[in-house]
């Protein structure tokens, strides 16, 4: 089981907060740090001191780890024209040494966009327009050097591109699909994707997905083992009922709720938790962690939960 910490920065942090999480990510062995790809506060927070913009952050982190694979979850269509995003994505490739991974969705935050004057389409263009980027970046990325690249979509198009800069890795870097939604969503990862996420979901809904998205790959004639196989859950961890309590506290969660939904309880609890993902297809897990300041989470699970799971 592959774990990989997962960050959402929009609730409030700043680069030097997650620098120190990707070192600690990197110093205790887990395979990745991730963030979310977001312009605003959800919830009550107040979002200070603003949020970070997620890919001059990886490009950062990409100078300042070595081992680490670096991403998003996700970064949403909207926020940026497909062009620059595949040379942004691209530079950060080759910044890192090849070590990145990129999470890609139509977006669905309908504040952030009105926040930041993001224009905001109905769902149907919003996916419209994500499966127009995937044509694009993907093309851009694979379009052997020297020739060019057009592309026609439905909203969104590139014509006589001399397709550079080209990524590190070859033929490009992973990427990733995630959701819930029935239809496109699958259509999509089935075309598009190296890996298959579903968020914080109970382990039918994992299952029920990873079907449609296996079946999917059937009907276009995709070999669906060829897909990594994800899921997110909220982690809080403790060695004592009183230690889940105090992180749950400091997130302003309830520790039966996390029970429930999330990676959290004791480190056996815990353990038993990511186990049942394992059984139902699971092979790597992001670890959602809300309290950046508590390195000595990381510390735990990666002490007493991961030597567990083999």
């Amino acid at each position: 089981m592959d774990l990989r910490i997962f960050t959402e920065p929009q609730q409030g942090a700043t680069y030097d907060d997650l620098l120190a999480v990707a070192r600690a990510t990197e110093d205790l062995g887990y395979d990745a740090f991730f963030r979310s790809d977001h312009y605003l506060a959800m919830g009550d927070g107040d979002g200070l001191p603003g949020p970070t913009d997620a890919w001059l952050t990886l490009a950062g982190l990409a100078l300042q780890t070595s081992r680490i694979r670096l991403g998003t979850l996700v970064t949403s269509a909207t926020f940026r024209h497909p062009g620059p995003l595949a040379i942004s994505v691209a530079q950060a490739d080759q910044m890192s040494d090849g070590r990145i991974d990129v999470g890609l969705g139509a977006g669905w935050f309908d504040a952030e966009h009105s926040a930041y004057g993001i224009p905001f389409p109905s769902l149907g263009e919003r996916f419209d327009r994500l499966e127009d980027t995937l044509e694009i970046v993907t093309g851009l990325w694979t379009t052997p050097a020297g020739e060019t690249f057009d592309y026609a979509g439905r909203h969104l198009s590139v014509a006589n591109s001399p397709a550079l800069p080209k990524p590190t890795q070859s033929p490009r870097p992973p990427i990733i699909i995630g959701g819930l939604g029935p239809r496109r969503t699958p259509a999509l990862a089935a075309r598009f994707a190296d890996e298959f996420n579903v968020p914080f979901a109970p382990r039918e809904t994992v299952v029920a997905m990873y079907d449609r998205v296996r079946t999917t790959c059937a009907s276009v004639g995709r070999d669906s083992d060829e897909l990594v196989y994800s899921a997110s859950l909220v982690l809080c961890c403790g060695e004592s009922d009183a230690d889940v309590a105090r992180r749950a506290d400091a997130i302003g969660r309830e520790p039966s709720e996390l029970r429930e939904n999330g990676a959290a309880g004791t480190v056996d609890e815990v353990v038993a938790k990511i186990e049942s993902y394992r059984e139902v297809g699971v092979t790597r897990l992001y670890l959602q962690v809300l309290d950046l300041h508590d390195l000595d989470h990381l510390a735990l699970v990666a002490d007493k939960v991961a030597p567990q799971l083999g």
